[in-house]
């Protein structure tokens, strides 16, 4: 387990709702990844480089809706700048498995409380 944090610190994490409009292929990452641009409604759309390439194909992730981190500050991956974090669990075959809201179709740019 990580360090305890307070209700606090958990308040500053922006946690969102949002679509994925584009996914191409990342060949300049270390990693095996995917650049997305997604939709947050209101917040506009951001950049994330997600290393999902073990369970999802480019077609499965296009329209899917995502929890993702939008407050971090901007990094720089290769040639790509993320703007966000995609949330994912890493199962027991090292494979990222995305999180996402169990009722389809929400609002893109809700809020995660």
């Amino acid at each position: 387990m990580k360090n305890e944090i307070s209700f606090e610190d958990f308040t500053k994490v922006d946690i969102r709702i949002g679509t994925i409009i584009e996914v191409y292929d990342f060949p300049k990452a270390y990693k095996p990844a995917y650049q997305l641009l997604i939709d947050f409604g209101n917040l506009g759309t951001k950049k994330s480089s997600a290393q999902i390439t073990g369970l999802y194909t480019k077609k499965e992730l296009l329209n899917r809706q995502i929890l993702a981190i939008v407050n971090f500050k901007n990094k720089q991956i290769a040639n790509f700048i993320s703007e966000c974090l995609v949330l994912g669990i890493e199962n027991n075959q090292h494979k990222i498995v995305l999180l996402q809201a169990s009722k389809p179709k929400l609002k893109n740019g809700e809020q995660i409380s």
